[in-house]
């Protein structure tokens, strides 16, 4: 499971990317800077996490991560090939979430491939492209079942409609993700067979200058207005910030610099966490003298699919799952002292992990 960061040239993609996952790829004042995607592995942070390990003392501690791609910039034209349209395109249907850099701030300094700073053209030139690309992948796979669907297969004709609807909406100038609100769930299934470009959820990252962190300005103003009526999440930072707060040495620079712009914690904290979100992810924990570990699943996991993200073992051979709530955890700061409040619960295959869960998991092969 992976997230693109998308957006036009020079809008600060490759200087986010290198916050986020210190990779330190070129990032320069000149459109098209990247052109293969650059793929960085990232530790989500967790205070739970922190809490278990104060609480254990492992040897080792280690994070979940999620996977960022820093993608090349799209100019309009990019659904017919422009710049590096294509590559970009198939760059983004390859991953399962989209963040969305737009420009937020006024520098002279800096080239806006447009010439002029503009958060809801830019947005809209993004959108339009992604839509195209989609109403193309449409038309054609709308041909190809139209043949079935006359023959009176009924599931090619229950598709042609869904094909109908996706058609009349993007030609609308709306992304497909904007359906999801007044369809049912199997409809929604059979669209994300589709992988459709507008249909993966995205989340539209706001990069503002220092003093717009806090209390952003006109152009966040304008970007939120516009993404109300999306299934979105919006957030603001300053991505020329990031790159200070990454360079610090130190956790007690880190927290004074922080202390100083009036923020408790660094925005790619929030970014990861949203992403996270975005992805339809969620963690449980594994706590041992050797380990403490945060293990990263999709939310509705059962018992056995969540053991296989161990060992692929752990699922064939399943057989039972020693739940503690993080809470109990917590409160009891032993696995000794939950068994013998009787808080330790015993789950089956049936079982679908929550958030948080500490699990041991029992099987045999």
């Amino acid at each position: 499971m992976k997230a693109g960061i998308v957006g036009l040239p020079n809008v600060g993609k490759s200087t986010l990317f290198n916050c986020l996952s210190n990779a330190k790829v070129q990032s320069a004042n000149f459109p098209f800077c990247t052109i293969e995607p650059n793929l960085g592995t990232v530790n989500v942070p967790d205070k739970r996490l922190e809490t278990l390990a104060k609480i254990v003392s492992p040897e080792n501690t280690i994070p979940a991560t999620v996977e960022i791609v820093d993608i090349a910039g799209l100019v309009k034209g990019a659904s017919k090939g422009e710049g590096l349209g294509n590559q970009f395109l198939a760059n983004i249907r390859e991953c399962n979430a989209i963040i969305h850099v737009i420009r937020c701030f006024d520098d002279n300094n800096i080239i806006h491939v447009d010439g002029a700073i503009n958060p809801l053209n830019d947005k809209e030139v993004i959108d339009t492209e992604l839509q195209l690309k989609d109403l193309d992948f449409v038309e054609k796979r709308f041909e190809k079942v139209w043949r079935t669907a006359k023959s009176g297969d009924k599931s090619a004709q229950q598709e042609l409609d869904i094909l109908t609807k996706i058609r009349q909406h993007l030609d609308s100038g709306n992304s497909v993700r904007t359906m999801f609100g007044n369809v049912d769930e199997k409809t929604i299934g059979l669209i994300n067979t589709f992988h459709l470009l507008t249909a993966k959820p995205v989340i539209y990252l706001c990069n503002v200058d220092e003093a717009s962190i806090s209390r952003g300005n006109s152009y966040v103003d304008l970007v939120k207005k516009e993404v109300e009526k999306e299934n979105a999440q919006l957030l603001v930072l300053s991505a020329a910030v990031e790159s200070e707060i990454s360079e610090l040495e130190s956790s007690e620079e880190q927290l004074l610099f922080l202390s100083d712009l009036g923020i408790e914690e660094p925005g790619v904290a929030r970014l990861i966490r949203a992403t996270y979100k975005a992805l339809d992810l969620q963690t449980y924990f594994t706590a041992g003298k050797k380990e403490v570990r945060a293990w990263t699943i999709p939310v509705g996991s059962y018992a056995p699919k969540a053991a296989s993200v161990i060992h692929t073992d752990f699922e064939k051979g399943f057989i039972r799952a020693e739940v503690i709530g993080y809470q109990d955890y917590l409160h009891f700061k032993s696995e000794a002292k939950v068994k013998q409040a009787g808080k330790m619960r015993i789950e089956g295959k049936d079982y679908i992990i929550k958030d948080g869960d500490i699990v041991h998991f029992r099987f045999n092969v």
